[in-house]
């Protein structure tokens, strides 16, 4: 079931795939101890960022999953790090700006896939684009120029649409925009 998990980390017995409970799914449980190791899913945040312009701020990935393709900023969150905290973090580490949040933009989870996602918009504040270590280079994109070919993950393209979809409609709701 889980070939990576094969030993306990409380007394270091044998792990087994056993079914704990009517509709769960098997679990992992020490057949020494009794100990049960949960699989949780990782938590991972984004931030579509934009300027004053309403350009969207994309990196290049120089790593793997996705390399060479395009990603807003985002990361694992840190245990015990608040979601808001790391979302921040994440976009001045891989773009070197500082960003206020906006709003929440959703929550992605994929079927057979461990990280869940949450993504929030944000405006940029301050600082100077570019890329750290994880990024081939960082640019502004207009927002009919978004590589929509070339975006790295499922859950990038689907936040995209969202936000451009909720920029679409507010605008449209402004007094005069008809």
């Amino acid at each position: 079931m889980h070939a990576d998990f094969r030993f306990c980390p409380v007394c270091g017995g044998s792990l087994e795939s056993r079914s704990i409970k009517n509709g769960d799914p098997p679990r992992l449980v020490c057949a020494a101890c009794g100990f049960v190791f949960y699989l949780d899913p990782k938590l991972a945040v984004g931030t579509i960022i934009t300027d004053a312009e309403s350009r969207v701020v994309l990196v290049r990935r120089a790593i793997e999953p996705g390399y060479g393709k395009w990603v807003f900023p985002g990361g694992y969150v840190d245990r015990g790090e608040e979601v808001q905290t790391a979302a921040v973090r994440e976009a001045r580490e891989e773009t070197g700006l500082e960003v206020r949040l906006d709003r929440l933009i959703n929550i992605y989870s994929y079927t057979g896939r461990v990280p869940v996602i949450v993504v929030y918009a944000a405006t940029m504040i301050g600082g100077q684009l570019g890329c750290d270590d994880e990024g081939l280079e960082a640019r502004f994109f207009e927002s009919g120029a978004i590589p929509w070919d070339e975006l790295a993950f499922r859950s990038t393209g689907e936040a995209l649409r969202e936000f451009m979809q909720s920029l679409f409609l507010s605008s449209d709701r402004r007094p005069g925009s008809h």
